[in-house]
């Protein structure tokens, strides 16, 4: 048990860590303070499952730095590969696209975004993970597990919460399809958002990813059965 608080609280803590990350970079970006991340709480679980697979996977490897460098970037890129097709296919939506990034794979990976995970796999077989471990080895073991329990039911309220308010995205389309048959992508799209705006944390999230592909991709797709549509009836009138 103790094992498993301890690979769970390092969970949190990279995920935190990596929610820090992600609203620098996207802040300096944009220009502007975006609160980056999927869920409600700071965190971005993706930056935690990748530390504790570099955890478990390359700490055996730590006396060659090349073969850390070598398998954190192949171990985060197929968890980052797979992390943008799963979403995808629960919500029906690219959260993240790389189509305009050289060497990239279906815009669900590039180079670019690789090499950093490679070094931050260095950062975290060398320097994070000993600071971490040695930190959390001070705590008595019942406190960490209470902890742990604390944060896991906080994180599972979290992600249901989360999920609940994107799972509305496909609903609002289709929704605002049948009121606006003949509104253009940028009108339905503007409506979906007004939805989104309305639902709990809707509005963060769309400030969270502007270039959520879902609404435009699927108003798209609206307009373009909308349209079809329309044109059956006209036919069938003649």
């Amino acid at each position: 048990m103790e094992n498993l608080s301890i690979y769970f609280l390092l969970f949190i803590i990279y995920s935190f860590l990596g929610w820090i990350m992600e609203i620098t970079v996207c802040s300096i970006e944009e220009k502007k303070l975006v609160d980056r991340g999927f869920l409600i709480g700071p965190i971005c679980p993706i930056y935690g499952c990748g530390a504790v697979i570099i955890t478990l996977a390359l700490t055996s490897y730590k006396d060659n730095w090349i073969i850390v460098f070598c398998l954190a970037v192949i171990l985060c890129g197929i968890l980052e590969y797979f992390t943008s097709w799963v979403m995808e296919k629960l919500f029906h939506a690219r959260w993240w696209d790389y189509s305009n990034y050289k060497f990239n794979i279906n815009g669900r990976i590039c180079l670019e975004t690789m090499i950093p995970f490679g070094l931050l796999g260095l950062a975290i077989i060398y320097i994070l993970n000993p600071f971490f471990y040695n930190l959390l080895n001070k705590i008595p073991e019942n406190i960490v597990t209470i902890i742990s329990i604390i944060l896991l039911v906080v994180l599972i309220v979290d992600i249901i919460l989360s999920f609940n308010v994107i799972s509305k995205v496909t609903k609002a389309v289709k929704n605002v399809s049948k009121e606006n048959r003949k509104d253009n992508t940028n009108e339905i799209t503007e409506k979906v958002k007004e939805i989104l705006r309305k639902t709990w944390r809707g509005n963060r999230l769309i400030e969270a990813f502007p270039k959520f592909s879902t609404i435009k991709e699927t108003v798209e797709k609206v307009k373009k059965a909308a349209n079809d549509t329309a044109q059956k009836v006209i036919k069938n009138k003649k």
